[in-house]
């Protein structure tokens, strides 16, 4: 996901996105720990994916104030 997508998105769906990708990086490292993980580059992806999002978020709360 790129930064320019991220911005699109109102904050409802952002809040959302970021919900679903908490959930998803708790699974990729569930299946890292049992040694089930294919990908291991995926866990830093969906990381950078949460750094954005909350970079975002925190960029409205700042231009709101």
């Amino acid at each position: 996901m790129k930064i320019n997508e991220v911005r699109e998105l109102t904050t409802a769906e952002l809040k959302e996105k970021l919900y679903s990708l908490k959930e998803q990086l708790f699974e990729l490292r569930r299946k890292k720990a049992v040694g089930a993980l294919e990908k291991p580059e995926d866990v830093i992806g969906v990381r950078k994916d949460i750094a954005r999002i909350n970079l975002v978020l925190r960029e409205r709360e700042l231009a709101s104030k």
